[in-house]
């Protein structure tokens, strides 16, 4: 199971520039915790919304690059998805920017993941049933 088969193409990015209040808009309206940091088309961090929690108050006043996590963890699409939960899971983190040739083209979640157990269970009950 590749992580490509898995990750949410295209995610929505945000500029390290912007404020605060645009990316908690922007995961409040896509339903998502975690949002890649891109100048241009480079990856430059991840914002979440555990970062946005430490600025409550002052999401208006604040930049995206001040409450970001600079050169964050990251997976290419021909990683295995069993590769990306150790790595989640050694370094406590909710969402791996997938990237390939240095550009971000996806990102892969913990309910991605989870969406991919749900299939190998599905799978192993349709092979595993009489």
């Amino acid at each position: 199971m590749q992580v490509t088969n898995w990750m949410t193409r295209n995610p929505v990015c945000i500029g390290p520039r912007e404020p605060l209040s645009k990316a908690a808009a922007l995961m409040a309206a896509g339903g998502f915790r975690q949002l890649p940091v891109v100048e241009g088309k480079d990856l430059v961090g991840i914002i979440t919304d555990r970062d946005l929690r430490h600025h409550d108050g002052y999401l208006e006043s604040t930049l995206v690059d001040a409450a970001m996590t600079s050169a964050p963890l990251t997976i290419h699409p021909d990683e295995t998805a069993e590769a990306a939960a150790q790595l989640m899971i050694k370094h406590k983190i909710g969402a791996l920017p997938v990237v390939q040739n240095g550009h971000v083209i996806g990102i892969l979640s913990t309910s991605d993941l989870l969406k991919a157990l749900l299939g190998v269970i599905e799978a192993t009950k349709q092979i595993v049933a009489p």
